[in-house]
This record gives C-alpha cells, sequence and structure tokens, in this order.
C-alpha cells in the first residue's frame, strides 16, 4: 500500500483540532525518566524517488518460495491455492473491512465465521471451534491458558517436539504467572513417549501438549500421551489434553477428537493462505462443548430473526472489551477475519474428498521421496517412525551447504534444523524436507540429483 505523508499545515491543523501546540505536548502524561531523551537514531530524509529506489532494492533480496522449487516446511507449506480466492477475497466489502467483532457485523460476515466455525469442528472432530485466532502459536498458548483456568491447576506438560516459536511464545506467557512448565524430553526417534508423560505428570498437571505430526513430521501417539497423563492425575479435575495438529493431515490421519483430546489447535496457513514472508497466519481453535464459556475470542451461533428468519449473531465473546474484567477468559483483541474466510473459500472449493485428496498426495510423495534420499549414497532418514509428509534427513555434509549447492540449483531443499532459524532443534547434518501436492515427479528427482551432487 502507497503511503502518501501529511504537509505541515494539515499537522498543525489536527493539534488545533486536539487543543495542542506541538506533537511534543500529546505526551506530556508520560513521565520525564519513561522519555528517550534525544531524537531517534535514523538515516537522513529521502525524497520519495530515493525510497522507491532502496525500497525496491532491499525487496530484491527477498528470495519467496516462486523463486524455485520449494522443499521447506517447518509450519508453512507450499501448497497449491485456487486462482478463485485471490480473485474474491480482493472485493472491497471483504479486503477493506475493519477485522469485524462488534454486535453489529454484517449477516454476511457472521455467516462466513460460523461457516468457518461448522468446518473446523467437522475437520478436527471436535465439538466447538470459534472465529480464528492470531495463528498457531497464539492458539497454543490460548488452549493452556483455558486449561489452567479450567481446572485450576499450575503444571503444563508440553512435548519438545512441538514447534519452537511455540514453545517460545509459551514460555513468554507464562513468565508473569504463577505456572509452571515443563518440557517433555524426546527420544531419539523423534517422539516423546507415554512413558515420559507418565513419568512428569502427577496430581498439578493442567495439561499435556503434544503435537501430531510434530515438528519432524513424525506421528505421535497423543492418545496415549493424554491417557497417561490423566492416571497420573489422582486427585482434582483431570488435566487437559491440547493437540497441536495440521489441517491438511486431519483429511487422512486420527482427527483430534478421535485421539481424545480436550482442545485442538493449529495453524491455518495450509487451507488457502500463501507463504506470505512468514504471515500474517491463521489460528485453529477447536474444544468440546463442556468449555464453551471458556473459550478465548468470538463465536457466532445460529438463531432466527424476530420473523423467523434464520440469522447469525456473536454469541460469545469473552474478552475485557465486553464483560467484566475478572470474568474474561483472555486478552485476546480480534481475530483473522481476512484469513479464515481464505480458509473457508478453500475448504468449500475442496470438500472432503479434495482434502483427503490432497493429503494422500503428500504422504505418498513424501514417502516416495523418502526412499529415493534414503537410497542416495551418504544420507539416511534420522527417524524410523511414521510421518506424514515432512521428514528429517541425515546429511553425509552439514545441512547448510547441502542447502547453499541446491538453491543454487533452484531447489530450496528444506530447512537446516542446525540453524538459528530452526531454533538448533537438529544436528549439523539435520535437514528437514516437506512434499506437499504441488511436488511433481520431476521437481522430486531433480531434488534427489542435487543431493547427489551436493554430496560429491
Amino acid at each position: 500500500m502507497d503511503y502518501t505523508s501529511i504537509t505541515h499545515d494539515q499537522r498543525q491543523t489536527m493539534l488545533e483540532a486536539v487543543g495542542v501546540e506541538t506533537i511534543d505536548d500529546l505526551f506530556d502524561v508520560i513521565p520525564e525518566p519513561s522519555r528517550l531523551g534525544r531524537d531517534l537514531d535514523l538515516p537522513p530524509a529521502a525524497s520519495e524517488l530515493e525510497l522507491q529506489r532502496e525500497i525496491a532494492r532491499l525487496a530484491g533480496a527477498n528470495r519467496p518460495a516462486a523463486a524455485g522449487v520449494c522443499f521447506m516446511g517447518m509450519g508453512a507449506y507450499d501448497h497449491f491455492i485456487p486462482a478463485f480466492i485471490d480473485q474474491l477475497i480482493s472485493r472491497g466489502e471483504f479486503l477493506t473491512a475493519y477485522t469485524p467483532y462488534q454486535a453489529e457485523a454484517s449477516q454476511g460476515a457472521l455467516q462466513a465465521f460460523f461457516e468457518f466455525q461448522s468446518q473446523v469442528t467437522r475437520l478436527t472432530g471436535m465439538e466447538i471451534a470459534n472465529a480464528s485466532l492470531y495463528d498457531g502459536a497464539t492458539a497454543m498458548v490460548e488452549a493452556v491458558n483455558l486449561a489452567l483456568n479450567v481446572t485450576g491447576k499450575r503444571r503444563v506438560l508440553v512435548a519438545s517436539t512441538v514447534h519452537p516459536d511455540y514453545l517460545a511464545t509459551l514460555r513468554t506467557h507464562l513468565s508473569d504467572l504463577p505456572a509452571e512448565l515443563v518440557v517433555l524430553p524426546a527420544s531419539d526417534h523423534g517422539l516423546v513417549s507415554p512413558a515420559t508423560v507418565r513419568e512428569h505428570a502427577d496430581f498439578d498437571v493442567a495439561a499435556v501438549v503434544v503435537p501430531s505430526p510434530n515438528v519432524f513430521g513424525l506421528i505421535e501417539d497423543s492418545a496415549a500421551c493424554f491417557e497417561a497423563a490423566r492416571e497420573a492425575c489422582d486427585k482434582g479435575a483431570k488435566p487437559l489434553g491440547v493437540s497441536v495438529f495440521n489441517p491438511v493431515a486431519c483429511a487422512l490421519l486420527k482427527t483430534p477428537g478421535d485421539l481424545g483430546a480436550d482442545v485442538a489447535v493449529g495453524e491455518g496457513q495450509p487451507l488457502g493462505i500463501p507463504l506470505q514472508l512468514g504471515g500474517p497466519y491463521l489460528g485453529l481453535f477447536a474444544a468440546k462443548q463442556a468449555y464453551l464459556r471458556k473459550m478465548p475470542g468470538r463465536l457466532v451461533g445460529e438463531t432466527v430473526d424476530a420473523e423467523g428468519r434464520r440469522a447469525f449473531a456473536l454469541v460469545l465473546q469473552t474478552r475485557e472489551q465486553h464483560i467484566r474484567g475478572a470474568k474474561a477468559t483472555s486478552n485476546v483483541c480480534t481475530n483473522q477475519g481476512l484469513l479464515a474466510l481464505r480458509a473457508t473459500m478453500h475448504m468449500t472449493a475442496l470438500g472432503p474428498g479434495g482434502l483427503r485428496d490432497v493429503a494422500e498426495q503428500c504422504w505418498h510423495k513424501a514417502h516416495h521421496l523418502a526412499r529415493e534420499i534414503a537410497g542416495l549414497p551418504g544420507y539416511a532418514l534420522r527417524h524410523e517412525g511414521e510421518f506424514f509428509h515432512e521428514f528429517v534427513v541425515a546429511c553425509p555434509k552439514p545441512a547448510r551447504d547441502v542447502l547453499a549447492f541446491c538453491t543454487s540449483r533452484g531447489v530450496f531443499p528444506g530447512v537446516d534444523l542446525s540453524s538459528a532459524k530452526a531454533s538448533r532443534i537438529g544436528a549439523e547434518r539435520d535437514l528437514l524436507v516437506a512434499v506437499t501436492e504441488k511436488r511433481t515427479r520431476e521437481e522430486m528427482d531433480d531434488l534427489v540429483r542435487a543431493l547427489r551432487d551436493a554430496a560429491a
């Protein structure tokens, strides 16, 4: 979006309208010790032409997924997006509207969110869903917050195989709360075992959080982990099982509801949302009916109007702006209305059969590629367990070198798990490879050849 600055006269007119003489007068309420006390360390002002030229230079340094063949994943995936979604979402009534959360939101917007909620519940096998959250990480945090409020307990068990960014977000949230975060270690197989859950669980556990597929792409035994935590609780409320899911995988694998989860959270980016250099994305949140009044965010319900016609309304908004602060379940302020609408369009276009077809293609293509890579001299799969559409490859040389070589061939081979961007969750030679339905046999063959040559 282009930006045009205001003039000096326009600035003075606004200052006069609010009854002050200078911009500094606006900050009189801030105590002097809390002010910076000096000018910002900024470069000198530039002309519009100079600024456009510099921004273009910086933008040219970006390498989007479309610049090569993308096998990168770790929470954000290069899925096919039907062209009509961009066409529809660009309509002015969608694109320019402020995220609708007030009671007077239009019937069209409310119906769209109601359909979104309905689709998420069917996808996850849960009973209720809200109208979205910021992203997968904040959705997981809100699930833990719900568990703390519902159980009145203070310990939270989280699998170390959850995405490191999710874990970092949770650490930040819990840092000022009377709660203890326990990170459950994974075995050499890249999984958290039910025995490990049982070892760390006790009567004061509020929640056990397990991702499946996990950050390595592996399928965890979530049901057994949830049950182990519940069995270890000998008094008070049972701990809540929080399942962190991939929405595409839900079309093929057991859903969080099938696994006995109380709350299911996930990242909605695979549902028609572009990679967008890392965001914005879409938080998915679903739960059992029993936790309806403890859910964060907003929930749209279906009713009838005074004339008996089908109508929709915001039936739950448990945030501080809408109810007394002491009764608020969360301070989350908004939902991702535009992206929830994209996801609704995407799921509607594919339908249950189409989404399952995407999931099956991801599964079979990933397993085919894994076998091909494992057959290369010097390469091996790091883990032996079942995976969905992502897997870790042990390379014959540092993953950063393999990545650099393949990138020079126009192939983005995956994520270096020893890098700072991946929070160093893997060894120096660990490469996380993701395969979506977009990848063709020719593209996979190109990656195999590039990996073979990189090892030479």
